[in-house]
């Protein structure tokens, strides 16, 4: 049972609490199919009038509750096996609650994740108590604006490193052999309980200092050597996001020691957990590292930096202003990554990296407003971290800089920290303070900007000579867009000013090509006009402003979204200039978007010339440079020469600069699995012979590739639960499922989503319920029918952690659809 507003709000007025002593022991647990550790929690808080309420906690087994010295175990154990709720009768005064059980181990990248490396073996444990997890590691009053101290014991083995909230005491050994030792850390200043953790096991570890804070690193064994090769970046980089966070904000950092942890099959791209931060391992960079790679990860640590600030010093009162976490922590992130790091083009990055994915998020019909959801409970506000709360709300702080001006926007912001100081915030108290920074009515920005979903369209109209504004008919809202126009006359590019606050502005384009909003300050869908369209694959490859670039690029990606654009229109301009620019070679980036949704809706025959054109890309770019590696990716991907694949994936007949990293391996043989050039058996044995991480979630997609009944039964066992894996190969395996020139074999298997879609449900948990609803919905099958089935899902009684993804794909699939 998910924790409700009211009930939170009830919780709040009734009491206080004063401390947490939790100690955990993860010197047992064994047994991998079913593995805990014991937990002892001690709560002491103070009521204010007598009341009934009650603390959280989902054991594995619970073992003793003691509240006031009485032990209430059998009173209370039924409760507690139903929902995960302790009740508590409780007269005004104060209060001690202990607690005792055995927690579950997880393997979903939430409560406490237990890992076991496939390069060597290596048990690995990290904390991640965010949204509704922490009860599955202490008892607790779990909501965020119930702060208190923690004071934590970890029992572990000796050889361990133990890394939490704190500096952390390491007990000394009174016996050599001991294979146990205890850690122990706190009090920590005022923490919410989803910040809390601990990361534990064999870790490598990096020490460090700057400015008085203690500084860590640290990763599995198997990445020692990348760790070590990428410290002296990641040292740098900390130490120069803290001077300018210090010099921003007039506060100093407030939690002590600040240790990164670089840990396996992490569900988020990092955690900002006060003093220890958990970050995916991804992000160090075994193979080989772009640019864009590298600023995504100096944005992310300033990022988690900022949180530090926004999230921790001053915690939202409740899930409804989760932007006061992150689209402040999105916004200074890329700003201070482009201030004060080596990465001054960061936001260039961030404009390929986030910004469609929160205009998409925006424009779908789950949208929701930046800030002021009327999250009714704890998991369904979880649903609302995505593009919106932190690309749309980190441009609208943006906006809000240059609206206010710099020593007025930070004064409000300095305000907000001395007046919420360890305390929690609303949206309201940081506009108060901004507005008495600014001496500024902040009342039309807010409603506009903040508290109205979906965003405006911004077209062109030749024939009238005007741009136009649309807002969302479900949404009207009156906004002012101050944009760049970039408009092609003889032979280069010029920019002039717009300011768009009416539905109708004037605007004479002739008969050139026009990007409208050419600096993407402004948030709006900005399609390109049939005319622009259709100059474009002309004009596209002579374009030397990177930013304009990214601007083509995301309004044409954008409109095909919308269904504004013809996929020929697109195969063109992808064969004409292939999107190299983007070297990054995540989910959201251009490369990955051209192949897995661009090109399935273009016409036949552009997948052949798509692949031709990046060939020569990467043949023309110089040797050992990030586009020649960007572009040859992307030749992998799209090859049919079986032979070919084969020298690529043993390391062969690479281009000049090209490393035959555990990355581009895998692609190729992924890609001999898409196009059956390949096998199960030597996918294993390809495994087998170099096990790591990066190679078993590769392995997992390349396996559900396969073109064979036996490959998507592999996958949909997984999706099912029947076999338990860990998140990442979970996605992998969803990913690989569904092909588009597969769609004979994976029919069966669109009609069992629909048939069985209850059992996927109950068969996951948390986040990673969401992962599979998402990574196994049948988005290959464009057409009519699988649409209606799967909308027709919609109609039941679904909570909102399903309701949510699900409606998000059905929406895609029913854009790509109308695309077609």
């Amino acid at each position: 049972m998910s924790l409700t507003r009211v009930e939170a709000e009830h919780r709040a007025s009734l009491l206080h609490v004063e401390s947490y002593e939790v100690a955990l022991d993860l010197t047992g647990g064994d047994d991998p199919d079913h593995a805990t550790f014991d937990s002892h929690t001690t709560l002491r808080f103070t009521v204010v009038a007598s009341g009934t309420t009650f603390a959280d906690v989902r054991p594995e087994t619970l073992h003793r509750v003691v509240l006031d010295g009485r032990e209430i175990t059998d009173e209370v154990r039924t409760a507690i096996e139903d929902d995960g709720r302790l009740p508590l009768e409780l007269t005004a005064g104060e209060h001690v609650l202990e607690v005792a059980a055995a927690m579950p181990y997880r393997s979903d990248g939430e409560g406490l994740h237990r890992s076991v490396d496939p390069a060597d073996g290596l048990l690995y444990v990290y904390g991640m108590s965010f949204m509704e997890a922490a009860p599955t590691v202490f008892a607790c009053f779990d909501q965020p604006d119930l702060k208190a101290p923690y004071s934590v014991t970890v029992t572990a083995p000796s050889q361990w490193l133990v890394r939490g909230n704190g500096r952390v005491r390491r007990e000394a050994q009174t016996d050599a052999s001991a294979a146990t030792r205890r850690w122990s850390w706190g009090p920590t200043p005022p923490l919410a309980t989803y910040f809390v953790t601990v990361v534990a096991g064999p870790y490598h570890l990096v020490e460090a200092e700057h400015d008085g804070i203690a500084l860590g690193f640290s990763a599995r064994r198997s990445l020692a050597e990348a760790l070590e090769r990428e410290a002296p970046e990641l040292i740098a980089l900390t130490a120069q996001s803290f001077d300018e966070l210090h010099r921003l904000f007039g506060v100093r950092y407030a939690f002590g020691d600040y240790h990164q942890a670089f840990v396996p099959e992490f569900n988020a791209g990092a955690m900002e957990n006060p003093g220890c931060i958990t970050i995916r391992d991804q992000l160090l960079f075994e193979g080989t590292a772009t640019r864009a790679d590298r600023s995504f990860r100096a944005a992310l640590i300033a990022h988690e930096m900022a949180h530090q600030w926004f999230g921790n010093l001053v915690t939202p009162q409740w899930w409804d202003d989760l932007w006061l976490n992150e689209s402040f922590a999105e916004y200074m992130g890329y700003r201070v990554a482009a201030d004060a790091t080596a990465y001054d083009d960061a936001w260039l990055h961030q404009s390929y990296a986030r910004r469609t994915w929160g205009l998409t998020a925006d424009a779908r019909p789950t949208t929701h407003p930046v800030a002021g959801n009327a999250a009714e409970d704890a998991a369904s506000a979880l649903q609302n971290f995505d593009g919106i709360s932190y690309a749309r709300g980190s441009n609208v702080l943006r906006q809000l800089a240059t609206r206010l001006g710099d020593e007025a926007f930070l004064a409000g912001v300095r305000d907000h920290f001395a007046q919420h100081r360890f305390a929690n915030a609303t949206m309201h108290d940081l506009i108060a303070s901004w507005e008495r920074a600014s001496g500024d009515d902040l009342g039309d920005f807010v409603d506009a900007w903040l508290l109205t979903p979906g965003p405006d369209v911004l077209e062109l109209d030749r024939v009238d000579g005007v741009v136009r504004r649309r807002s969302p008919a479900a949404h009207p809202a009156q906004r002012r867009h101050e944009i760049v126009v970039a408009t092609h006359r003889d032979g280069r590019w010029e920019r002039s000013p717009l300011v768009v606050d009416d539905t109708t502005t004037a605007f004479a384009a002739g008969d050139s090509a026009v990007l409208l909003d050419a600096t993407e300050s402004t948030w709006a869908l900005t399609p390109p006009d049939a005319l622009t369209m259709a100059l474009l694959p002309r004009l596209a490859g002579a374009m030397d402003d990177p930013q304009l670039v990214a601007t083509m690029w995301n309004s044409v990606r954008l409109a095909l979204f919308d269904a504004a654009v013809r996929p020929a229109q697109v195969a063109d301009l992808l064969v004409a200039a292939p999107p190299v620019a983007d070297t990054a070679d995540g989910v959201r980036s251009l490369l990955p978007w051209a192949i897995e949704v661009a090109l399935p809706l273009c016409p036949d025959g552009t997948t052949e010339r798509f692949h031709a054109a990046l060939r020569a890309a990467a043949d023309h770019a110089p040797a050992g440079s990030e586009v020649r590696l960007a572009a040859f990716r992307a030749v992998v991907l799209t090859a049919t020469e079986v032979e070919e694949l084969e020298r690529w994936a043993a390391g062969g007949g690479l281009p000049d600069g090209i490393e035959a990293d555990v990355d581009l391996r895998w692609k190729a043989r992924r890609r001999l699995a898409e196009i059956g050039g390949t096998d199960r058996a030597a996918l294993d044995a390809a495994l087998a012979d170099a096990p790591s991480g990066t190679a078993t979630v590769a392995h997992a997609r390349a396996v559900a590739s396969l073109p064979t009944t036996e490959a998507k039964e592999f996958a949909w066992a997984r999706a099912l639960g029947e076999v338990r894996v860990p998140n990442y190969e979970l996605a992998a395996a969803g990913a690989g499922m569904w092909r588009p020139d597969q769609l004979a074999l994976t029919a069966p298997y669109a009609e069992a989503y629909v048939q069985r879609f209850s059992d996927l449900v109950e068969a996951h948990r948390g986040w990673v319920q969401a992962t599979a609803v998402e990574a196994f919905f049948p988005i290959t099958h464009v057409d009519a029918a699988t649409l209606g089935a799967t909308r027709h899902l919609l109609t039941a009684d679904l909570a909102g952690a399903v309701r949510r993804p699900l409606a998000d794909r059905v929406d895609e699939l029913a854009r790509r659809l109308a695309v077609r």
